[in-house]
């Protein structure tokens, strides 16, 4: 298992810098999804430490090895993309096998490996098929057995589910889910989607523009956004927000924000007079009578239903 540690990364295109001077570790043994939106620099980033890419300056560090020249070829990784890579002509046994061999492992070694992946990504009934027989999910995880069966130092993950069919990626991101608990290898998976990264991974680090914005375990990352644009790309739909005044009186804080005007205890020292409140749909709870500790609200018909939850809209005052 590898630890993989960027320092001052940044990758500038002409006028465009699509990596902002950025460092973080990825942590030996655990999977770290790069999350954002199309364009935040999570695919380039992730080029640049398979060595696909070179950086306009920074370092990249596999342990205390300084990788940032080293050929691909040279670094020991495995990377699986969007679109199957498989061998035409060969079974899913030996489109798995290939690259072991010219690792130069022995034959027993291969089979116990080949035997091990295909049981936990569910294929191990499809060994001897002819690797055209099968449809592009199952193609997809023969792809990740072969990336994973040479146990490279690194396994790059680049957005694999995309365009798999809607019936099969559940399937597909179960047989992830047990590979990466049960392997504990060194992972870097990139998907611009949330509930992809919620699953599979240990730590998400959120992108845009380039950098970095919070990176945390999935749970932290949703209960605890460091700002409004991750309050609003995790979860579906996203937080709500509304503005408020902050008045302190008493002692106490007041929010102000029109319908709203409650006391609370605030955490730490308020420094500024205006605050973002945001509030995740599910938390909210609707009574079909006045309530005193409620915030007064109608319903209009705005409303949608999105497999066995209601998504409608609640207008607050003039908001």
């Amino acid at each position: 298992m590898t630890e993989i540690r960027i320092v001052n990364l940044q990758k500038e295109y002409k006028d465009v810098t699509a990596v902002r001077d950025l460092t973080i570790t990825f942590p030996s043994g655990e999977v770290t999804c790069l999350l954002g939106p199309s364009g935040c620099g999570k695919t380039t980033l992730m080029r640049m430490i398979a060595g696909l890419e070179e950086p306009t300056r920074g370092d990249i560090y596999f342990d205390d090895v300084c990788v940032t020249k080293l050929a691909p070829s040279k670094r020991n990784i495995g990377m699986v993309f969007q679109y199957p890579v498989v061998y035409r002509g060969l079974n899913v046994y030996r489109n798995i096998e290939l690259p072991m061999i010219e690792d130069k492992l022995p034959e027993s070694e291969r089979k116990s490996r080949i035997l091990e992946v295909a049981e936990i990504m569910g294929i191990q009934d499809s060994l001897d098929q002819d690797i055209t027989q099968l449809d592009n999910s199952t193609r997809q995880k023969v792809a990740v057995a072969r990336a994973v069966a040479r146990r490279p130092k690194i396994i790059l993950f680049d957005e694999p589910i995309t365009n798999v069919d809607v019936n099969s990626k559940d399937q597909l991101k179960e047989a992830l889910k047990r590979l990466t608990r049960q392997l504990h290898q060194t992972i870097v998976y990139v998907t611009h989607d949330q509930t992809e990264a919620m699953t599979l991974a240990d730590q998400i680090a959120l992108m845009r523009d380039g950098v970095i914005l919070q990176r945390d375990t999935p749970r932290e990352l949703y209960n605890h956004p460091n700002d409004v644009f991750g309050g609003w790309f995790l979860g579906n739909p996203g937080m709500s927000f509304t503005d408020l005044g902050v008045k302190a009186q008493d002692g106490k804080y007041y929010l102000d924000g029109g319908v709203f005007a409650r006391t609370v205890q605030l955490t730490g020292e308020v420094k500024d007079e205006k605050l973002t409140l945001g509030v995740r749909p599910e938390q909210i709870k609707v009574y079909d009578q006045p309530n005193p500790q409620a915030v007064p609200a109608r319903v209009l018909r705005k409303t949608i239903v999105v497999g066995g939850q209601i998504l409608t809209t609640l207008p607050l005052g003039e908001r």
